[in-house]
């Protein structure tokens, strides 16, 4: 596979802080993660804000040649108040909480989103002024959820990759947002989206879907001609790193300090950020539960680590106040002459100090109310090279999909906590070895390089024009077309009209003809040796609203009636069909538009259908599928076909469609050259199933067809159509 030479990550934050006028390099996951892509392949550049306000333009130069140089890294220097709105205002304040299904938590100022959106285009500007086409551009985080798609509109040749850390909730829940529309929109400017679990995916495209009315597969989402690729990527830790301290002199002696400290003590550990997301408040309301039934209470201690985090954000000062005062209780309550059961750090502590915890540790409590992935349980997981310890997780974390022999609970049930912890200090230790040893081969197995490489290089091979989504070249057509137009051959169209020409809309009214396809439409008007036939499954009234001015050949109903080029008269072709089923299958439609809300139906001449463009996205789509089946059953002993096109099942007279009526047509065209069906739907297969002659098929958007080929969207057809008759 050929590699990119170049990979740009853009992070909120440098891996190297200002501090004091002293740069300091970090160690964390994300930083391993990406020195571990192989030098030989990738040349590494790093944008982000330094985390300290420069306004001095020297200093900046200076500070910026000094990141450079050392460290392969490009600052992007923020005002203090800009960074505030979109740092601690809008990121942390108003996405973050709906991320976590959290929206009591969730605060929105206008300022705030002014702010976010010009620091994205901030840091567009920066990735702008040193990336080169084909660089891979790795963006990180909800803090930039804007910028893939304004990379896209400006570099539309860069390889844009886009890593969510943080869940991505249900569709419901992130609606709530002001803004959600415009936050979905830009992901999907990247050509790949990762999430460490699959229903943070399956959530993210439920919300494209619900928010944009854009239709989504479930691993790609095509739209105006780009396609973005949804992946799976459980990011990893650093485990070289844990093992090299592991095998150090330090961490033995540590380890063996804190052994004699807590001697004849059963260690259970928790380490957090101090956010609320984390489920602090309800850990100590079981480790309350817990205490008032365990009975050795001088034998037992809790050692909580809790990182500070967002110090400037009033909820998370209160939630500092909240758990300071709830652990002096329990201490106050459970303290013995001997013991104390909760020891609380309120601070960053040593590395070594923690891997010598983890490894001695007899539990570790890790419930957050939820997370994206939660590493201090493979942090945990991988410390427990000697020891047996075992961990409780909350099923609510990202981990919990990997680490299989962890004891899951529910965070928000502190009497199952507190019951899963008795449980596991109660567990024999060779039981928790046989647990543990699984669990930690996978975490070492797949690190945090494992993850990087897995996305950069998914990334690298994702194509940047992928108009083609994976069928014959268009340009095969393309050339064909082209060779029939020099040579003077006559030329037949056959063109579907809503999701072909016309991008759908949610209110079918709402499709008329707009400039771009009016313009378009003239110009095959104007063309000689051209035969233009627009086949649609939208009533006569529709057609002649919408192309009556035109002199092309319009087929309503799938086939039912005809308006022959340069006629004013529509005419049914099958007289003789019997349309009395209709009467027997109306109520079944009417039943469901009835149980289905923002449904409704619509009565044909020739076919009656059941819409739900409008109803939930999920309920609609369970409901269609019962309604084929069910209209399907009755169509054994019924001249209908049952079709399941877009947000819409159908039912007309077996004799009635697409591929029929371009049969029919081509019989009084023997003399074509070459003729084009164009479709979007199921609707359309009829045509694509087609063996006539020098026929060509093409399929406008995603999904299975019979189609030879395929353009991305309606925006792309046209411009295929514009680009062959100017």
């Amino acid at each position: 596979m050929q590699m990119a030479n170049t990979v740009i990550s853009v992070s909120n934050r440098l891996p190297v802080a200002i501090k004091n006028g002293e740069l300091t390099k970090s160690s964390g996951g994300l930083v391993a993660a990406l020195e571990g892509l192989p030098k030989e392949h990738y040349e590494q550049k790093w944008i982000g804000w330094p985390g300290a306000e420069i306004t001095d333009k020297k200093e900046q130069k200076q500070i910026g040649r000094k990141l450079a140089d050392e460290y392969g890294c490009i600052p992007v220097f923020l005002g203090k108040e800009e960074a505030a709105g979109f740092y601690e205002g809008f990121s942390n304040s108003s996405i973050w909480p709906l991320l976590h299904y959290l929206p009591n938590y969730l605060r929105y100022e206008p300022e705030w989103w002014e702010d976010y959106r010009k620091v994205n285009q901030t840091f567009a500007n920066k990735v702008l002024e040193i990336a080169k086409d084909g660089d891979l551009v790795w963006v990180h985080d909800y803090q930039l959820m804007l910028l893939p798609a304004i990379l896209r509109a400006e570099a539309p040749n860069l390889r844009i990759g886009f890593f969510l850390h943080t869940p991505f909730p249900a569709p419901q829940v992130f609606r709530f947002h002001p803004c959600c529309r415009e936050l979905v929109a830009g992901m999907l400017g990247a050509n790949r989206i990762g999430f460490h679990a699959f229903n943070y995916l399956r959530h993210f495209s439920g919300a494209v879907r619900r928010l944009l009315r854009i239709e989504t597969e479930l691993t790609q989402i095509s739209r105006d001609g780009h396609t973005t690729a949804l992946g799976v990527y459980p990011i990893g830790i650093n485990a070289s790193k844990f093992e090299e301290t592991m095998d150090s002199e330090e961490f033995r002696q540590r380890r063996d300090e804190f052994r004699r400290a807590h001697e004849g003590k059963r260690l259970v550990i928790s380490v957090e950020r101090m956010d609320y997301t984390k489920g602090i408040p309800h850990r100590l309301e079981a480790i309350d539960d817990f205490l008032t039934k365990w009975e050795q209470i001088d034998k037992i201690r809790f050692i909580f680590v809790s990182v500070p985090s967002r110090e400037n954000i009033e909820e998370y000062q209160h939630l500092v106040e909240e758990v300071e005062s709830r652990i002096g209780q329990l201490n106050g309550k459970y303290a013995t002459l001997l013991n104390s059961p909760i020891h609380f750090i309120h601070g960053s502590i040593p590395f070594v100090d923690l891997c010598a915890l983890y490894a001695l540790a007899d539990v570790a409590l890790v419930t957050p109310l939820i997370d994206g992935m939660n590493l201090v349980a493979k942090e945990f997981i991988a410390c427990q090279r000697e020891n047996a310890g075992l961990l409780i997780l909350s099923e609510f974390a990202g981990a919990a999909e990997e680490l299989f022999n962890a004891r899951f609970v529910n965070p928000y049930d502190s009497d199952a906590v507190a019951a899963a912890l008795i449980d596991a200090l109660s567990t024999p230790v060779d039981q928790r070895r046989s647990g543990i040893q699984a669990m930690r081969e996978r975490v070492i197995r797949y690190d945090a390089q494992h993850w990087a490489r897995s996305f950069i290089e998914d990334l690298a091979s994702d194509p940047v024009d992928d108009a083609g989504i994976g069928k014959t070249n268009i340009k095969e057509a393309n050339d064909q077309l082209r060779r029939a137009i020099e040579g003077g051959q006559k030329i037949v169209l056959f063109l579907d009209y809503d999701g072909t020409l016309r991008e759908i809309e949610v209110e079918p009214s709402a499709a008329t003809p707009n400039l771009a396809i009016e313009t378009l439409l003239r110009r095959l008007e104007q063309q000689p040796n051209l035969d233009v036939t627009i086949l649609s499954g939208r009533s006569e009234t529709d057609l002649e609203a919408f192309f009556g001015s035109f002199s092309f050949r319009l087929i309503a109903e799938h086939g039912a009636s005809w308006r022959q080029p340069g006629k004013k008269a529509w005419k049914r072709p099958d007289h003789s069909l019997k349309y009395a089923w209709k009467e027997k299958l109306l109520p079944i439609l009417r039943v469901y538009e009835q149980t289905t809300p923002g449904s409704m139906v619509e009565e044909k001449p020739s076919a009656i259908a059941w819409h739900y463009r409008k109803a939930d996205e999920e309920f609609g789509g369970w409901k269609a599928n019962r309604l084929t089946q069910e209209l399907s059953a009755l169509a054994a002993n019924q001249p209908i076909k049952v079709r399941h096109g877009k947000k819409m099942v159908e039912v007309n007279a077996a004799e009635i469609n697409k591929g029929t009526a371009v049969a029919r047509v081509l019989e009084l065209l023997p003399d074509y050259g070459v003729a084009i069906c164009a479709g979007d739907d199921l609707t359309d297969e009829g045509m694509f199933e087609l063996t006539l002659p020098r026929l060509l098929t093409i399929k406008v958007g995603s999904g299975s067809t019979q189609a030879r080929f395929r353009i991305a969207d309606p925006a792309a057809f046209r411009e295929f159509l514009g680009d062959l008759f100017k």
